[in-house]
């Protein structure tokens, strides 16, 4: 029996304000796990209330002044009722408030401190877990965040001592809570963690892999490619390779290099993406050129647009292009100059696709309030879950033991999986993309077999399970 495969969705404070995204707005059917961004992190090293007033005072529909839990965590709780396999976490930290990470991880007693408050935290909000998303450690991050070298070594420590007490209170309260982290996937990130130390405590790792280019560069570039594109004009050298391993591929080949096993690998996927204006060079219809380091007008902030907004307000009038080596989309508009990397519901099909075969533990979206029509989510729900509802269960198992971890030494490459091909005891042929397909044609897809219902040319994403129009399951 396959593990079931995991959503993870973020969901934000700040959605309820400007953004007036709320958490029943929320998709349970299409998502597994929701992770709240974020609760902060106290002068005293515990685990604080990141915006009071949206967590637990604002009041919703029929709920009352003197109830004694108001705000976004009672609203979690309701909706947990509607969708009863929904697990919540807290996520802790974040881009804002990972300053006093490397404190709280220093020290046995800090760490036990810190592990403590947590354990009250989700017990008295009635969260299933925590999500430690620490940006970063050793180096990276805000410029005033406190870092150290043994922050590599401080924070397997640290997971250690919060699961070991997750562990006590899931016994005491006949539960499994879960611990999760969220990582940066740039080979700097990764280089700075001790990856297969740290999964050994974890019950996944959401990989942010997203981000690895933006306004902060005087070039175009791919906000999440899935993978390299040999055309772009950029270095590759050490540390960063940014042209082979910037990409999504890359940091889950480097993930799984330094010893953390596929199975509690998640995919970070964005409900965004990056632009920049002053694009001037139409060659590669913009991409990978030159562009000013002061970023458009974005949703919320400059260079930053949810995907919502570009479906609405850009994608309509501008010139979609398709970067096949990368598979992901990009706008360009060579009158005004801007460029726009960012996914759509054939990126994320195929990315959800890749999440099948390399067999990932499941996806993480960021965040909730950019897809408000379901496109991205719906369709990786669709191709992950293949239309059906998450069950209850549906979780890596804990796996806490050492033993349960891949381990490569120094000169030990790690194992890569073979092609995709697989053994199939018929004789259609494997389904194709960029292949035209008559009717009445058979092909193998993800071992099931498969008649097309219309004549067509197979475009990368149109996979018989997504395209249902267009194939039929035999």
């Amino acid at each position: 029996m396959l593990t079931p495969t995991i959503i993870v969705a973020y969901y934000t404070a700040w959605s309820i304000y400007s953004r007036a995204f709320f958490i029943a707005d929320i998709p349970g059917d299409k998502i597994t796990h929701i992770n709240y961004a974020f609760a902060n992190i106290g002068a005293d090293g515990r685990i604080a209330l990141g915006d009071p007033w949206a967590d637990v005072e604002k009041t919703f529909g029929d709920d009352t002044w003197d109830q004694p839990l108001r705000g976004n965590f009672n609203q979690l709780i309701k909706l947990k009722e509607k969708y009863p396999h929904l697990r919540t976490l807290i996520s802790v930290g974040g881009w804002t408030w990972s300053g006093r990470f490397s404190d709280i991880a220093l020290t046995r007693a800090s760490r036990e401190n810190f592990a403590q408050s947590c354990v009250e935290f989700i017990r008295k909000y009635s969260f299933d877990g925590v999500d430690i998303d620490w940006e970063y450690p050793v180096s990276g991050g805000l410029p005033g965040n406190t870092r150290r070298p043994v922050d590599k070594q401080n924070y397997v420590l640290l997971l250690k001592e919060i699961r070991e007490q997750l562990d006590v209170a899931g016994r005491i309260d006949r539960t499994t809570y879960l611990l999760t982290v969220a990582t940066g996937a740039s080979t700097e990130r990764i280089l700075d963690m001790d990856l297969r130390g740290m999964s050994t405590y974890l019950d996944w790792i959401n990989i942010m892999a997203y981000d690895f280019h933006g306004g902060w560069e005087a070039k175009t570039g791919h906000n999440a490619p899935l993978f390299r594109n040999d055309a772009e004009t950029t270095t590759d050298v050490a540390p960063s390779f940014i042209k082979s391993r910037y990409n999504c591929h890359g940091a889950i080949q480097g993930y799984i290099a330094t010893g953390a096993p596929r199975s509690k690998l998640v995919l970070g996927l964005g409900l965004y993406g990056r632009g920049w204006q002053g694009v001037k060079k139409t060659d590669m219809n913009g991409f990978s050129q030159p562009a000013s380091l002061q970023p458009p007008p974005g949703t919320w902030e400059n260079g930053v647009f949810d995907y919502d907004h570009l479906k609405k307000s850009y994608i309509i009038t501008y010139t979609r292009h398709w970067d096949n080596q990368s598979k992901v989309p990009y706008l360009y508009n060579p009158t005004t100059g801007i460029w726009i990397s960012y996914d759509d519901q054939q990126s994320i099909a195929i990315k959800a696709d890749y999440i099948k075969r390399e067999k990932l533990a499941g996806a993480m979206f960021w965040e909730l309030s950019g897809d408000r029509d379901y496109d991205l989510i719906g369709v990786a729900h669709k191709v992950i879950h293949n239309g059906k509802k998450p069950s209850p269960e549906c979780h890596p198992p804990v796996e806490t033991n050492s033993s349960s971890v891949q381990i490569f030494s120094k000169t030990q490459k790690p194992v890569v999986e073979p092609s995709y091909v697989k053994k199939i005891n018929s004789k259609a042929p494997l389904w194709e993309t960029m292949k035209e397909y008559n009717v009445n044609d058979l092909v193998i897809f993800e071992n099931e077999l498969y008649r097309c219902r219309q004549r067509h040319m197979s475009l990368p994403g149109w996979t018989p399970l997504v395209v249902a129009a267009l194939w039929l399951r035999i």
